[in-house]
């Protein structure tokens, strides 16, 4: 139950919120959660305050924890479900506004919030495009559908968030069907930590009693598998495992910082060695017999410099790299390169058959990381 400070700060905040100033009305609701932090109505309102200023993941956060708080609050679940649809996380919009629909049957903005979701998903499915708003309009269809007022605010003109530097510092590295990220969070008992998965989303939130809560909201860099996903907490670190929903490369865990460029596809053992095999049995061009006087030597001279001059990138440049070698070494360098890559399990090459040849040729991981046998 809210106490009278608390009761007097979520007033003030409702009242900010019908005059449309939607940030003062979060932070009032955050003043009001300080003083009443077991409150389920301060954080589902405090979720609403967020989809207005387009925090969705932060509205999420709290529309979760309204939902820990009070397993019927019908309003938590649909504003989790409105702001999941605005990061485009339709399944898991759909599953909370099922369950929310079970608390308040006949409400007709969790229908029609659900009919949008099947729409959205079914268009995915089939691969068609879902037609964007332009640039500058408003989407007000999900806001229309949480509003507790008349007339519905324009979201976009919004002041721009404060950056604040976060209490815990976090890593990830890539793996070929997970992305490992590790909350440098030491001594925080696992009761305190809560992890929820999206299809590309992610939450985190530490709350250790007398301390300032973290909260962690990202939209992530690509798709995962809620299901595969897992976390756990160690002693000196949050551990959480991403499934991948497809074997690309990470270059972050933000969404926002997704370069344009189509990400490389990470290319197990077994595919990088019929790359090398590819270049083996690469066959000279045969060219057309004719009466031209076009140099046919000349201009494969000039492609083959060009494409040794090219300058690529990342898991590009590294394959590149590996067919270069194999391309212009001998029988017996050949033989080793395949057979310390494959007994190794990706994690050595080398070119010295007279060392590899007679042994069989142990993997070496990197410091810090565990060998683990390659799965087909």
């Amino acid at each position: 139950m809210a106490t009278a400070a608390a009761s007097d700060l979520e007033s003030k905040a409702k009242a900010a919120f019908v005059d449309d100033d939607f940030e003062l009305a979060a932070e009032l609701y955050t003043q009001a959660i300080e003083a009443s932090p077991a409150t389920a109505e301060l954080y589902a309102d405090r979720a609403q305050a967020h989809i207005k200023l387009g925090n969705y993941t932060e509205a999420v956060a709290d529309a979760n924890k309204a939902i820990e708080l009070d397993p019927s609050m019908h309003k938590a679940y649909l504003r989790k479900g409105a702001a999941c649809i605005r990061l485009e996380e339709y399944q898991t919009a759909k599953a909370a506004l099922e369950l929310g629909y079970s608390f308040a049957s006949g409400d007709s903005r969790f229908t029609r919030l659900m009919k949008e979701c099947d729409e959205r998903i079914a268009e995915e499915l089939s691969e068609v495009p879902v037609k964007k708003a332009e640039d500058g309009a408003a989407a007000p269809s999900v806001a229309s559908f949480v509003e507790e007022k008349d007339d519905a605010a324009n979201m976009d003109n919004t002041p721009p968030m404060v950056e604040v530097k976060p209490k815990y510092r976090h890593d990830f590295y890539n793996s070929a069907t997970e992305v490992v990220l590790t909350i440098f969070a030491k001594g925080v008992p696992a009761e305190n930590v809560v992890v929820d998965f999206g299809e590309q989303m992610l939450s985190v939130s530490i709350e250790v009693p007398g301390e300032e809560p973290y909260h962690f909201q990202p939209r992530l860099f690509s798709k995962i598998i809620p299901e595969k996903s897992r976390y756990q907490v160690l002693s000196t670190k949050v551990e959480i495992r991403l499934a991948k929903a497809e074997q690309i490369t990470w270059t972050s865990l933000d969404y926002d910082k997704k370069p344009k460029a189509v990400p490389q596809k990470i290319i197990p053992p077994v595919l990088l060695i019929a790359l090398l095999l590819s270049a083996e049995s690469a066959q000279r061009p045969s060219y057309p017999s004719s009466k031209s006087k076009k140099d046919w030597d000349k201009l494969e001279a000039e492609v083959k410099k060009e494409e040794k001059e090219e300058k690529l990138e990342g898991d590009a440049a590294l394959n590149k790299f590996f067919r270069d070698i194999y391309s212009d070494a001998d029988e017996d360098m050949r033989r080793a390169m395949m057979k310390s890559f494959v007994e190794s399990n990706g994690t050595v090459l080398s070119t010295n058959w007279k060392d590899v040849g007679s042994k069989k040729v142990e993997g070496s991981p990197p410091d810090g990381m565990e060998l683990k046998k390659w799965e087909y």
